[in-house]
């Protein structure tokens, strides 16, 4: 009899697991990375033990669609931080064709628009290129996994009104908020818009 109830739950477990994999396969799964903040020191997924997900967002100097989001971002980062949700920026512009996303630049912006979350330099574009990342500003909620990897959740737009925030759709605070409640997202991918990040190399020009 003992022998049968385990057989039982074995092939439960097995049930399960295949399941989770089939459904994890479809999700991508961002590797933990390490980039260069503002401040000069270094900032890693992988050292921050006690966060549960994380809100990234890219973004850059210069694009006037982003700079509608500082303040935003900065209440997210504020009422998520106590959750163990951290809100990081990334800046994945090509340095080299555009010299207004310096780091010095990036520097001056933080002070001017008073960031409180970290602002990270994907200097080789490598992190954007990991995401998929095509515009700024563009939102993704990772998530710790039952493996500890970080799986994407939600991708796209942070709302769908930039000018007046009091009347849009949250989808990225509502993403955050159905993973805390151990829910499943409801919308998972919204399209975002705003300035191009062009690769090294693409002979081009921001839109």
């Amino acid at each position: 009899m003992k022998k049968k109830y385990f057989i039982l739950l074995m092939a439960a477990l097995l049930m399960y697991f295949s399941g989770n994999a089939q459904s994890l396969s479809s999700e991508k799964i961002i590797k933990n990375f390490r980039l260069k903040a503002i401040d000069n020191k270094y900032f890693s997924t992988k050292a921050d033990k006690l966060a549960k997900g994380y809100i990234v967002f890219f973004t850059c100097n210069k694009c006037p669609m982003a700079k509608l989001y500082s303040e935003r971002m900065n209440q997210m980062f504020l009422k998520y931080k106590p959750k163990n949700v951290r809100l990081l920026a990334i800046n994945a512009m090509d340095t080299v064709a555009y010299q207004e996303e310096s780091f010095s630049l990036m520097q001056k912006k933080a002070k001017k628009e008073k960031f409180i979350f970290p602002y990270l330099q994907d200097k080789s574009q490598k992190i954007a290129k990991q995401f998929g990342a095509t515009h700024t500003p563009q939102s993704y909620v990772l998530w710790k996994d039952f493996f500890g990897q970080w799986v994407v959740k939600y991708e796209g737009a942070i709302d769908d009104n930039a000018l007046e925030p009091e009347n849009a759709n949250r989808f990225l605070e509502n993403a955050v908020n159905e993973l805390l409640n151990n829910q499943k997202v409801s919308i998972s991918f919204t399209k975002s818009t705003g300035c191009r990040i062009f690769y090294r190399g693409e002979i081009a020009k921001m839109d």
